[in-house]
């Protein structure tokens, strides 16, 4: 019983004293810490009377700070008024208080200061709340339903930090996210690597061996071009997308994510955001959104016809096969160059065998840490401005028809070829679904649904041709928009 009076006593003699600094620094605080309003005035005064004196340094609580000569009443210490800050600095306040505006051209986030009235229809900070929402939504997608979770997971994160208002993290100069956005996301740098990776991780062995399954890779691309009567379309119900604007929507179609922010950074980077989730998302719906589209325009007979698995490939038509391929985009589309070219860089170091190191590093460890920075700028073009609006939600819409007409694109052009193959050569149309660029999901999901049909129907590898000549069908289309359009913007 002692022993508790005793350290009871303590803790009284403890609060006691710390109630009595806190008194202390409150009310010489200002003294100390800054020169208050009317100790500038009077040095002011002195500075007037007696210009030829040097006005005198002062000691204890009069001296003034070097630094604090013409400060004055904003920079005093006022309990009330700092209470007061602790408030307005919360987020909850920011988000009721502030509005947001989008004046840069680039798409980075700024914030303005309290206005008396906020404008609902500029952004305000609820509308940052919503799009938090959607970044915590994107996660939990990613993770909870694996879809794409190597590039949704920053890809949400991003949302969410470019959206905490007061944060400034999509802040020009020095915001992290806007830093990395204006580094590598809002040019060409950051594709040109992840396709760098693509091409040391990609096998173009089946195609090789069976060319003619890039003609399903190109008609797969009747998507992307089929979106711009979309976009006219939506026009004519009140929604507003110019032609540039058109060209990137379309080629999420292709499911193809670098390609798609390639794209829109060049022609539309405004919409850089919605159309990377989109196409990412559409990438990560593959299994979802293709097996009834390929049973609706295939008969079960189609879907269990079995092709032989295609032909070995050797090494020195996989070395020529990138060189040949960039000398033909060199010729005929330079506008592609980019893309194609670091497409074909990255599959000729590994095809060659010469530098192991770099093709290890170019798949793994580069491609690793570019996805993340990507995804990351993208995430911080997912601001308020962008997405809460019509045309955004018609980015979706357009960018799932997109996909299901590059689907059957495919599909019937399998179909067509058949009318004209001999019969113990027909090609199975599943795989002309694979024709869109999502590596390697398509193939493997054509395989799937033919599987389904008949177990011991394996036509995985046969899938792959078309798939792989997807990724570069995609490059094309992209290359025909910027050399057709690139120039107007």
């Amino acid at each position: 019983m002692i022993d508790l009076n005793k350290n009871f006593r303590k803790q009284v003699l403890g609060v006691t004293c710390a109630i009595m600094a806190v008194a202390f620094v409150l009310s010489t605080g200002s003294k100390v810490l800054a020169q208050t309003a009317g100790d500038a005035a009077e040095d002011a005064a002195s500075a007037v009377t007696a210009p030829a004196t040097p006005a005198p340094e002062g000691h204890g609580l009069n001296r003034v700070i070097k630094g604090t000569e013409n400060w004055g009443e904003e920079h005093e210490i006022n309990v009330g008024k700092f209470i007061q800050n602790i408030g307005k600095s919360t987020g909850i306040y920011q988000m009721i208080k502030q509005q947001r505006v989008d004046p840069n051209p680039t798409g980075v986030m700024q914030e303005v200061k309290e206005t008396p009235q906020t404008d609902w229809g500029k952004a305000p900070g609820w509308q940052s709340l919503i799009m938090i929402a959607i970044g915590f939504l994107i996660v939990y997608l990613a993770v909870g339903k694996g879809f794409e979770p190597l590039l949704l997971i920053p890809i949400g994160f991003g949302t969410i930090l470019v959206n905490i208002v007061g944060a400034g993290m999509g802040d020009l100069p020095d915001g992290m996210l806007a830093i990395i956005y204006k580094a590598g996301v809002g040019n060409e740098f950051f594709p040109m690597l992840i396709f760098m990776g693509i091409g040391a991780m990609t096998d173009f062995g089946p195609l090789i061996a069976n060319p003619k399954t890039a003609i399903l890779g190109g008609a797969a691309q009747f998507g992307v071009f089929f979106t711009l009567f979309g976009v006219a379309i939506m026009n004519m119900f009140g929604l507003n997308y110019n032609i540039l604007q058109a060209c990137a929507i379309g080629i999420i179609g292709g499911a193809d994510g670098p390609t798609s922010i390639y794209v829109s950074g060049k022609l539309a980077p405004e919409l850089m955001g919605v159309i990377a989730v989109a196409a990412y998302s559409y990438m990560a719906l593959v299994p979802m959104i293709q097996p009834p589209i390929m049973k609706l325009l295939t008969t079960k007979k189609e879907r269990m016809i079995h092709m032989e698995n295609p032909r070995q490939v050797s090494k020195t038509e996989k070395v020529l096969f990138p060189l040949m391929l960039l000398v033909l985009t060199i010729l005929l589309l330079p506008p592609a160059a980019p893309l194609i070219g670091m497409l074909a860089f990255g599959n000729f170091v590994k095809e060659s065998g010469a530098a192991a190191r770099l093709s290890k590093t170019m798949e793994n460890e580069l491609m690793n840490i570019v996805s993340i920075l990507l995804s990351l700028g993208v995430g911080s073009q997912m601001t308020p401005e962008k997405i809460i609006k019509g045309e955004s939600l018609g980015i979706i819409v357009l960018g799932l028809v997109a996909f299901a007409v590059a689907t059957a694109g495919g599909l019937l052009m399998a179909k067509l070829m058949n009318v004209f193959l001999p019969k113990g050569k027909k090609i199975n149309p599943l795989i002309g679904s694979a024709g869109v660029s999502a590596v390697p999901m398509a193939a493997r999901v054509a395989h799937k649904v033919a599987q389904s049909e008949d177990p011991s129907n394996f036509i995985l590898m046969n899938a792959m041709g078309p798939n792989v000549a997807g990724v570069i069908g995609t490059a094309m289309a992209a290359g025909v928009f910027i050399a057709t359009y690139g120039g107007l913007r």
